[in-house]
């Protein structure tokens, strides 16, 4: 089943990219911007369930797709290259077993405890 997800949000993730493809932008904006939505970790500094809370908001595949489709639905592009960015990264950070934390610590995730 592990892998059946991870396939799913490779796919995911592929799909960010035809997405992106689709906007006036140059390719290396894509690769710049990938990690940006990690700034959600600075709320770990204020304590953990502060860190889960902005990490999460930075990593929601649902507030990403409603980013987009306001951006498509104003067709304002940089809007759309935001949503495509947090869409992209938090499928990205899946593959790699990072999902939405708890407010526990940052180990604790919907996938599982981190390392495990």
């Amino acid at each position: 089943m592990k892998q059946l997800l991870k396939t799913e949000e490779l796919v995911m993730f592929l799909f960010g990219i035809y997405i992106f493809s689709l906007l006036p932008y140059a390719w290396w904006w894509f690769l710049v911007l990938l990690l940006t939505p990690d700034i959600g970790m600075l709320g770990y500094l204020l304590g953990n369930k502060e860190g889960a809370i902005t990490y999460n908001i930075f990593h929601h595949k649902g507030i990403a797709l409603a980013i987009y489709i306001i951006g498509a639905y104003l067709s304002e592009p940089i809007v759309q290259l935001t949503g495509i960015i947090l869409f992209s990264h938090a499928a990205m950070d899946r593959i790699f077993g990072y999902g939405l934390k708890y407010d526990k610590g940052f180990k604790f995730t919907h996938l599982g405890e981190i390392g495990k």
